[in-house]
């Protein structure tokens, strides 16, 4: 998701109250209406948002700047058949400036570690998503080697848990992409040197890492030759339904875009020998968005290529943003949670 609408968020959500009230009763889950059964998503679920909020502020106060998913939004997640959560975070947070290559940061590492492994406690997997944007301290990573070192050292904190899930970066975008693959190329090297050797790595493309834009931006024929020594990467898509791609609209182009934004990405994935994640989805609630997520999630189980599905998004301080997931009461609760994506569970 866009940096710019989470900064914008923040400010508004702080002030909202918290009063808590019933979570509303779901619908069985339905049929999922495709027109043919496909290959049922080995990860599903959402991302959660919160430690990554108020990025101009670093470090930022916890409870201020930034908070962490709670354990009641992930346990009800798990209660529906949804089993894996995309917790992001910032990189400036756990290794502070000017260094890539600095210190661990005790007391937010403890904290990814807390809800992360609390995650994977109960069977589920933990994606573990610096949403940077390519950028570190203000501007784009450029010291490749450093960007190696700081997956390394993240890895290591994590390696003996196979339910982890590394994502390189969230939306690398505006950036030479050779500079894309050689970050995305150091930080495999880093995760895998570290000793994480079994873990899914989930790489991202450039131009906001979008579905519809995978072979048009040149990420296709870039990306297509990283390498992994353990063979265990995919290629993680976002896409949103909105005119603009950016899910900042509630109202989806038509019922159809969503099987039509992730057809050139599926063809490649295809024909390459490849394996996708899409790793953010948004759209309102409304009966042709929902449509159009129905129609995106049918196509990619068809498909055969795609591992995984997260909803954007999850987190405690979303408020009445329209694609908020949160229980107990998030816009997206009432009718995109059973309609558009408990079918696929």
């Amino acid at each position: 998701m866009r940096a710019t609408f989470l900064q914008s968020a923040l400010a508004a959500l702080l002030a909202l109250p918290t009063a808590i009230t019933a979570v509303p009763q779901l619908s069985p889950r339905q049929s999922t209406g495709c027109s043919s059964s496909g290959t049922k998503f080995q990860y599903f679920g959402v991302n959660q948002a919160g430690a990554e909020f108020g990025n101009n502020v670093v470090p930022g106060a916890l409870g201020k700047e930034y908070t962490w998913p709670t354990r009641t939004s992930v346990d009800f997640f798990f209660s529906k058949g949804m089993n894996t959560h995309r917790i992001a975070f910032l990189m400036e947070r756990l290794i502070p400036p000017p260094s890539l290559t600095g210190t661990l940061d005790a007391t937010y590492l403890a904290a990814l570690k807390d809800i992360a492994t609390y995650v994977t406690s109960k069977g589920g997997y933990a994606v573990l998503d610096p949403h940077n944007f390519g950028r570190y301290n203000g501007n784009i990573i450029t010291d490749v080697t450093g960007f190696g070192a700081w997956c390394g050292a993240l890895a290591k904190e994590f390696k003996d848990n196979p339910n982890i899930i590394f994502d390189t970066n969230n939306e690398y975008h505006d950036m030479d992409q050779q500079l894309v693959f050689n970050l995305n190329q150091a930080c495999i090297n880093g995760i895998r040197a570290a000793g994480a050797t079994t873990q899914l790595i989930l790489i991202e493309g450039n131009s906001y890492t979008g579905a519809w834009t995978w072979v048009s931006s040149g990420n296709a024929a870039s990306l297509v030759n990283l390498q992994d020594p353990n063979n265990n990467i995919a290629y993680e898509m976002h896409q949103y339904l909105d005119t603009d791609g950016s899910g900042t609209d509630p109202n989806c182009v038509s019922s159809t875009i969503g099987a039509e934004r992730v057809k050139a990405a599926t063809e490649w994935l295809q024909a390459n020998g490849k394996k996708g994640f899409l790793g953010e989805m948004g759209g309102g609630s409304n009966d042709q968005c929902i449509a159009a997520i129905k129609g995106a999630l049918c196509a990619l189980q068809a498909s055969g290529v795609w591992k995984g599905f997260l909803w954007w998004s999850a987190g405690p301080w979303w408020g009445d943003y329209y694609q908020s997931i949160e229980p107990p009461d998030g816009p997206a609760i009432a009718r995109i949670l059973p309609e558009a994506l408990l079918p696929f569970a």
